[in-house]
């Protein structure tokens, strides 16, 4: 499972980082999607039974994200 960087969380919201490459949402491709993962990170460190409910405010297409290379 791919590492997520978490800039603010708290009760209410979860601001992370978007990995390039990853889409927002689930997609066609079936590919892992950043939406699930958030899902899957809280439902592990909250120990939360049933589904994680996460609403999406902003879809960033695919290949957005910030790359380690920036000069």
């Amino acid at each position: 499972m791919q590492k997520i960087n978490v800039i603010y969380e708290d009760n209410h919201i979860i601001v992370v980082e978007k990995p390039v490459n990853i889409p927002s949402q689930a997609d066609k491709t079936d590919d892992i999607d950043l939406l699930s993962l958030i899902k899957h990170y809280l439902k592990e460190k909250y120990n939360k039974p049933g589904n994680v409910y996460l609403g999406l405010i902003h879809r960033l297409d695919r290949p957005v994200g910030r790359s380690n290379d920036i000069c």
